[in-house]
């Protein structure tokens, strides 16, 4: 901390000491509340799963094809989102983002077969996939990097929170006044928080709410170029061949399909294998997101503390990964205990070290890509992660249909150890360059 020392205590002209202000701060619990309310829009269908299952009468291959629906296009977004992001800017992207997502969750009630819930969730998706990179590239643009790494676990920690929520609220509502209303709670939440997001949110030279010192505090804290050096064709030629995008790309693709089996299918694994009813998976569902919000801190804080002493950032989030994957593995056992108890808490370990190596994982493009390309380059990686857990997710409703859960556990346990080697390989600190025309502007 002693390098931030002059921005972080300036002196008046009266000799007080003018501490940053805290916009940046605002800005990224406002990310928060919008991850929070994007992972309730597409856990409600999840939740309810057990109920629709029964009505509609769905096998697992019918709910493997749903939720791969979204997925689909939810990858497909990730890459295209980034695009749109870097090209539009945050604000007007997410905003315009929010208002999609929340319109087909409402549109969502209205459905009542197979394909009337896939194709909403594959439009669900589109809108959906703006959140992570629009978010990865707010804390970019808003946060030195001694904070980013926290930055990041705070509007992340919004998919466990988001997960609890829904799990704890969805059935009640449901069982209350019918399960189509439950779409329209989660829908209309996205629409709130758009007002928000419009008063919040502006660019960091433009803000009218950012103090000299803050914005002192954030440019000194880049690590990274606002803008590329190279311009079309060659820019995109060059993070095609970049090393760290296809390590930041590889690892999402082999850690995210964990996220996404335990998101998808614990509510139904419960109820199949537990014998769980709705009630009770409202009652225990939530638990396994709490530790997973305790692991995106844990993963932030770590990483941060080592930068603050000494550690280069890159070495920081790499031992951090290394750390973190060997939690994940007690997932494996999960599907073998007799107790429901252990197996939740086995299952709360595996999610509680999946995100804490998940925040690593989403600082990776602010810490090595200049600003312009944040986007793309998260959405590069949320691409091959989508299309990956599609995958493992259709694959999941067909080996259960014909087998059991424990197939998909092993797989989730041991993809990590396979991410983690990646990571470790691939990605190495940016050339001094990179530094030098950050410290330039």
């Amino acid at each position: 901390m002693n390098q931030l020392s002059d921005t972080q205590q300036m002196t008046a002209g009266s000799g007080a000491k003018i501490r940053p202000g805290r916009t940046r701060w605002w800005i990224v619990w406002t990310l928060f509340c919008s991850t929070v309310i994007n992972y309730v829009n597409r856990q409600t269908f999840s939740v309810l799963a057990p109920m629709l299952s029964r009505q509609f009468h769905l096998s697992h291959t019918d709910l493997g094809m749903i939720l791969g629906a979204f997925q689909f296009s939810y990858a497909l977004t990730w890459l295209f989102g980034g695009v749109v992001l870097d090209w539009a800017g945050t604000r007007i992207g997410l905003a315009m983002a929010a208002a999609w997502w929340s319109a087909m969750s409402l549109l969502t009630g209205l459905a009542s077969s197979v394909a009337g819930f896939a194709i909403f969730r594959f439009l669900l998706g589109m809108g959906e996939g703006f959140n992570w990179p629009g978010a990865s590239k707010a804390v970019a643009e808003w946060f030195p990097r001694q904070e980013r790494s926290l930055a990041v676990a705070i509007f992340d920690s919004g998919s466990s929170v988001g997960g609890a929520l829904a799990a704890l609220t969805i059935p009640w509502i449901a069982l209350t006044v019918g399960w189509r209303w439950s779409f329209a709670f989660s829908g209309s939440l996205g629409l709130i928080w758009l007002m928000l997001w419009l008063r919040v949110y502006h660019p960091l030279d433009r803000h009218p709410r950012v103090t000299a010192p803050e914005l002192a505090l954030i440019r000194e804290g880049m690590d990274a170029a606002a803008h590329s050096e190279t311009r079309g064709i060659r820019k995109w030629a060059e993070l095609a061949r970049s090393r760290n995008v296809w390590g930041i790309v590889l690892g999402r693709a082999l850690t995210d399909p964990i996220w996404w089996f335990y998101v998808f299918w614990l509510p139904q694994y419960l109820s199949d294998a537990r014998g769980f009813s709705l009630k009770a998976i409202a009652a225990f569902a939530w638990i396994p997101f709490i530790a997973a919000d305790l692991g995106n801190f844990t993963g932030g804080w770590i990483s941060g503390l080592c930068i603050r002493r000494g550690v280069s950032v890159v070495r920081a989030r790499l031992g951090v990964c290394a750390v973190s994957c060997l939690p994940i593995l007690a997932g494996i056992p999960a599907s073998r205990v007799h107790s429901v108890y252990l197996a939740l808490a086995l299952i709360c370990v595996a999610l509680w070290g999946y995100a804490s190596w998940s925040t690593m994982g989403l600082t990776f493009p602010s810490d090595l890509f200049p600003q312009d390309v944040v986007g793309t380059v998260t959405g590069l990686s949320g691409l091959a992660a989508g299309i990956v857990s599609t995958i493992f997710t259709l694959a999941v409703g067909a080996i259960v249909d014909r087998f059991s859960y424990a197939p998909a556990f092993l797989a989730a346990g041991l993809l990590p150890i396979f991410a983690t080697a990646t990571v470790l390989l691939l990605i190495r600190t940016p050339k001094p360059a990179v530094g030098a025309a950050s410290r330039a502007m």
